[in-house]
């Protein structure tokens, strides 16, 4: 595996560290006044969620990880667990439904992810960055009420609230940005 330096950290870079797999959410480059400069980096653990504050100056080397990323279809889920097919092999495997967070409303039948394996385990999955959803219910149109930034709330057919411009109403379809979790265009 390929070692680089502290200072080559990145944000989403996956690392081997103290013995574990952790994915790099923060970065921030240092440079005190006194003494050499360093990367305060913020790790999460891709085993079980945990976080992790380090400090890696530039001589430290640590192991970086390639990730295989494969396209899987989400099928259903049943227990707590999201079932996914490869849409090469057919090959099943199962991924706890935490591991979305607060992006599994988004997850739709027959839908195409992301999952990325290392070695033969499954550690992270990600969504597609646009989903299409529908209006449930919001609040009728205001003539007149065009202020900038004005913004109403509306509830989605996934039961998700996001922040909608004042001229969509209700039972059109959206585009959303998983990654944000808000409103992108319509569909």
């Amino acid at each position: 595996m390929p070692k680089i330096n502290g200072n080559e950290i990145r944000p989403g870079n996956v690392l081997e560290h103290n013995d574990g797999l952790w994915a790099a959410v923060k970065v921030d480059h240092v440079k005190p006044g006194k003494g050499g400069a360093f990367a305060q980096v913020e790790l999460r653990n891709l085993r079980n969620g945990s976080k992790l504050n380090e400090r890696f100056r530039s001589a430290d080397k640590v192991e970086r990880v390639r990730l295989e990323q494969k396209d899987q279809q989400f099928l259903y889920e049943s227990d707590g667990m999201l079932v996914f097919m490869d849409s090469e092999t057919y090959e099943q495997i199962e991924l706890p439904a935490e591991l979305l967070g607060e992006r599994r409303p988004f997850l739709q039948d027959g839908m195409t992810i992301v999952v990325e394996f290392y070695e033969s385990e499954a550690l992270n999955a990600t969504l597609p960055q646009k989903v299409t959803c529908k209006i449930v219910e919001t609040e009728p149109v205001v003539k007149g009420q065009t202020a900038a930034n004005s913004f109403k709330p509306a509830i989605l057919d996934n039961g998700v609230k996001v922040m909608v411009p004042p001229f969509i109403g209700q039972d059109e379809t959206i585009v959303v940005n998983t990654e944000t979790m808000e409103y992108s265009e319509r569909a």
